[in-house]
């Protein structure tokens, strides 16, 4: 070869690389890439048959047959990987997968290049148009064939597949015409002019002929079926990137298009009829399914939506809303149905629900704690400020009250008396039937004077068995009659008591003195509160002593100075 020959084929070399280096590098999508690369593989070989025939040097008559032998194993593997894309497959394809499909095809290139000892072929009469094949050739016819058959598997599987729509199984029939052809010119080829090569003459451009018959199959369905539409590829694609399942049918209710997303849930194929009420019965459904089910019937020109419970591996939610489809003169011709997994939402929501069920629990509890721990309070507070054996107030409570009543009755001269008793000869009962009888005896005494006053008075148990009475807004006269009427019912008061096996009767009397303020002065005191209630506390304390004096059982009026108001 020339000089300048070998420099157009080191332009042709870079000019080559560089094409490889454009289409790797743009965006386009694999399914072109592939496509392309096999069918520029199919026109290397009548190129390289016609380009041998057309010099008379040997070495580029090697050349040209290394080129199209190298380009008829790669297409066994190309098209190998274009039978997954033309069944809609690819995706399971891995890196490492890919790398296994185009290995044999590698491998099978790689000895026609180096046609080591002429295991591939061999020239005849010093050039290469004529040519004995070696072993190496049958190793290539064996991979082609084994492609041949790997495809056929992946377009029968497909065509068989539930999951494969009616589209697809069109192409992969047509697909398959082409196929056969070309495997049959490639094979009759081989036959003719390889093993019958010795006796009959050369038929030349068989295989030629099967791969121009086979790409006009494969031209027609990328024409008739949009294969290679980038808006249609794209619209697929973003349609199987949503996450929302998409149901699209036509006006008779014909499954035209089903999602990935939606795929995952129900079992639904493109050509399938598909029935909105038949598929609610199957799941369970949160609102008015009647009104639904009426609207998707009428065909009503805007979207409506109901929630929906799906039970798979677990409960699943999704808002299914159905939007009509509609032309430009709003003439109804299907319905695209879209299914939100609402699923999340609706746990975070029960979650949240359930959190407050727990919180209300919770409070529930510590409103019951805090009751419990308010009357827990009351009850100490009683038994700070009651007697235990009377149950009557103490004489610490009575003075804290009549502290602040004092001071509030004497600034808006509000009458109030005292009235203070004991229990006559309660040493005698003590002594005579114990302690014991002499406990129930005060807290049959203290129930008798309750019963006898006012529910307004208070009674404390001032000390021993003496009982103090306050008497808020009593004068005298009144004070005098409340202090009468609990002496009588005192003494007509009977205690029962057990000596031994009998059974006895114990009465007791009490003396009382009184004490009432109604009248006050218009001079300034100069005690305060406390030093008031010592006084006054002393001067019915005299008229018990008085009564006492006089006999007992009886009722004494007691003397106390007036005062002024109390500041």
């Amino acid at each position: 070869m020339s000089p300048k020959g070998w420099f157009d084929l080191a332009l042709f070399i870079l000019l080559f690389v560089l094409f490889i280096y454009v289409f790797i590098s743009v965006r386009v999508t694999n399914l072109h890439k592939v496509y392309f690369l096999f069918h520029s593989l199919m026109m290397l070989w009548p190129f390289s048959q016609f380009a041998m025939g057309m010099t008379g040097n040997p070495d580029l008559q090697r050349l040209f047959v290394t080129i199209s032998f190298v380009a008829i194993s790669l297409v066994g593997g190309g098209w190998f990987l274009l039978t997954f894309f033309l069944t809609r497959t690819e995706a399971q394809l891995s890196k490492s997968q890919t790398v296994m499909i185009l290995a044999p095809a590698v491998i099978a290139a790689a000895g026609v290049v180096l046609n080591i000892g002429g295991d591939f072929a061999l020239p005849v009469q010093g050039g290469f148009v004529q040519r004995t094949y070696g072993p190496w050739f049958w190793v290539v016819t064996a991979v082609l064939l084994s492609y041949f058959f790997a495809s056929l598997f992946i377009l029968f599987r497909a065509m068989r597949s539930p999951h494969t729509s009616p589209e697809v199984r069109k192409q992969v029939k047509i697909t398959l015409w082409g196929i056969y052809v070309l495997t049959g010119f490639a094979c009759l080829d081989s036959f003719l002019n390889v093993v019958l090569g010795k006796w009959l003459p050369i038929i030349p451009g068989l295989t030629s002929l099967g791969i121009f018959l086979s790409c006009l199959f494969f031209v027609y369905v990328i024409k008739k079926f949009n294969v290679f539409d980038l808006v249609s590829i794209a619209q697929e694609d973003i349609i199987n990137r949503i996450p929302y399942g998409i149901l699209v049918l036509d006006e008779q209710g014909l499954i035209m298009k089903v999602n990935k997303a939606l795929s995952l849930i129900r079992d639904l194929r493109v050509g399938d009829r598909f029935e909105l009420a038949s598929f609610l019965e199957t799941v369970k459904v949160t609102g008015d399914v009647g009104t639904f089910l009426e609207q998707y019937k009428q065909k009503e020109y805007r979207p409506f939506r109901i929630e929906i419970e799906v039970e798979s591996l677990t409960e699943r939610h999704f808002i299914l809303q159905v939007s009509p489809i509609v032309d430009t003169y709003q003439s109804f011709f299907g319905s695209i149905l879209t299914f939100q997994d609402v699923t999340q939402e609706r746990f975070l929501v029960h979650e949240l629900n359930r959190q407050n069920e727990i919180l209300q629990e919770r409070n529930q509890s510590l409103d019951h704690i805090r009751s419990e721990l308010s009357e827990a309070n009351r009850k100490l507070e009683e038994l700070v400020l009651t007697d235990s054996l009377t149950d009557c107030y103490n004489r610490r409570y009575l003075t804290q009250q009549l502290t602040h009543e004092v001071s509030t009755n004497t600034r808006y001269r509000i009458p109030f008396s005292l009235i203070l008793f004991d229990i006559d000869h309660f040493k005698n009962v003590n002594d005579r039937y114990g302690h014991v009888v002499g406990d129930e005896v005060l807290l049959r005494t203290a129930q008798v004077v309750k019963q006898a006053i006012r529910s307004t008075d208070i009674l404390a148990r001032y000390g021993g068995e003496e009982f103090m009475i306050y008497l808020p807004h009593t004068e005298q006269q009144l004070a005098m009659q409340l202090a009468e009427r609990v002496r009588l019912s005192v003494e007509l008061n009977q205690v029962p008591v057990e000596l031994g096996q009998a059974l006895e009767e114990v009465s007791v009397t009490i003396s009382m003195g009184v004490v009432a303020i109604d009248v006050f002065s218009e001079e300034d005191p100069a005690e305060s509160p406390e030093e008031y209630l010592v006084r006054l506390f002393s001067a019915v304390d005299k008229a018990l002593y008085q009564a006492k004096e006089k006999g007992r059982n009886r009722v004494e009026l007691g003397q106390c100075a007036n005062v002024a108001p109390l500041m």
